[in-house]
């Protein structure tokens, strides 16, 4: 069967996968609500640097922000953002509004494929009931499939077509049609879900459980500092044997880690089961940005530098090192916590877009040059930009200040004696 694929919403995971899909198939369209996002694509630009440029400008995707343009599509791949909300309750407003779209050029016969992340039974019970009422089709004259998208922004090396792909169907029939077609752009093949739900809880625990493992390193960090012991040196040593597992402390952001366990626990909760592990896990990460500020105000004191404008330097304001993704960064949670304290913070990012760090957050940041003479400074992100800049960093610092290094880019061997250096 010759398949016709639209990708509804083209930002980290629906570009890479229209992208995928464009190299084995004619007329993929790929459509986004964001008419700037729509231009800069047609453009050969993609702000994301999720993709290559020179890839973008070569593919056959025909990009479109016209509802129009999807009608003579027979596959449609949603893969819009899920966020959470103030409340760290699931926000479906997207999800519910792909669909909608969608609803209104569905045909019989056709298949809408989700791979946003939700919480099990969304597809189903969420998703399929807003495609049936918008399209006038019943349920069984359309397809359904969920195929939870494994991104890792950044990574070049673990990507779409190397990632086994988990896929799940509504019915037998619809998991062969979806199996077929990301068979033919995965490399790394793919996995056959039990059902709809099965894939969907597969998504938010590999996330989950990630956090869990972050939220207990962040739980030791803070306990061997008041033991006056280097984290970094207990992982290493601890990390000799052969089961024990990578994991370091950090802040914990972005659009996965830090939401999807929310999505896994408001399900439990309208089920009646009160999780604590997991939200006990969540409370910790989400707290590593106040602390880190509290210490770096404590570090200050010390060195007889704590006053009212003091300046500190915060560098980093993405999500995680060597992307521009703003989304969700607890960097913020640092500056704000920095600020009640009557601190001068200055911010640097070399990838964040200066607009959308203002849009975001009310966070103004500066040129490098501006950087100078600080009392303390905090290495927040280790991005590729400072890792190499290590010593250009540290002499920005004024005599006897501090230096804070959340990653633990350095050893203290290497910091400056000048300084006071403290890692997570």
């Amino acid at each position: 069967m010759s398949e016709k694929i639209a990708v509804v919403g083209l930002g980290y995971v629906g570009l890479p996968v229209a992208l995928a899909f464009a190299r084995k198939n004619e007329g993929v369209i790929g459509f986004d609500i964001d008419h700037t996002r729509v231009r800069e694509l047609r453009e050969g630009h993609d702000r994301t640097h999720e993709v290559e440029d020179g890839d973008l400008a070569s593919s056959t995707i025909s990009f479109t922000a016209d509802e129009a343009d999807l009608r003579d599509a027979t596959v449609y791949v949603v893969a819009v953002p899920t966020p959470i909300d103030e409340s760290r309750r699931p926000d479906l407003r997207a999800l519910k509004g792909a669909s909608e779209l969608v609803s209104r050029v569905l045909g019989k016969g056709d298949l809408v494929v989700y791979e946003s992340t939700v919480f099990p039974g969304a597809t189903r019970d969420v998703c399929l009931p807003i495609l049936a009422e918008g399209s006038g089709l019943a349920e069984a004259d359309f397809e359904l499939g969920y195929s939870p998208e494994r991104i890792n922004p950044g990574d070049k090396v673990h990507r779409l077509e190397t990632i086994v792909k988990v896929v799940s169907g509504s019915t037998p029939a619809a998991l062969e049609r979806v199996a077929s077609l990301y068979d033919t752009i995965v490399d790394a093949g793919v996995h056959r879900a039990a059902t709809l739900e099965t894939a969907e809880a597969a998504k938010v625990i590999e996330n989950t459980q990630r956090d869990l493992n972050i939220a207990l390193m962040n739980e030791l960090a803070l306990i061997f500092d008041k033991l006056d012991i280097r984290t970094a040196d207990v992982l290493a040593a601890a990390g000799t044997k052969w089961n024990f597992l990578p994991f370091t402390p950090g802040l914990v952001g972005g659009h996965c880690i830090g939401v999807d366990p929310y999505y896994l626990t408001a399900k439990a909760e309208s089920l009646g089961y009160d999780p604590q592990v997991i939200l006990a896990g969540r409370r910790i990460n989400d707290s590593m940005g106040e602390r880190i500020a509290q210490r770096c105000v404590k570090l200050l004191v010390g060195s007889g530098l704590f006053e009212k404008g003091a300046k500190v330097a915060v560098m980093g304001l993405t999500f995680k090192e060597n992307v521009p993704d703003l989304r969700n960064s607890r960097v913020p949670d640092i500056i704000d916590e920095l600020r009640s304290f009557g601190l001068e913070v200055l911010v640097h990012d070399p990838l964040a877009d200066a607009d959308e760090a203002k849009h975001e957050y009310g966070v103004e940041l500066v040129q490098r040059e501006a950087i100078e003479g600080v009392d303390a400074m905090i290495l927040a992100v280790p991005h590729e930009a400072y890792r190499s800049d290590l010593g250009g960093l540290q002499s920005s610092v004024r005599d006897g200040g501090v230096l804070l290094d959340v990653k633990s880019m350095m050893s203290p061997q290497d910091a400056d004696s000048r300084l006071t250096y403290w890692s997570l």
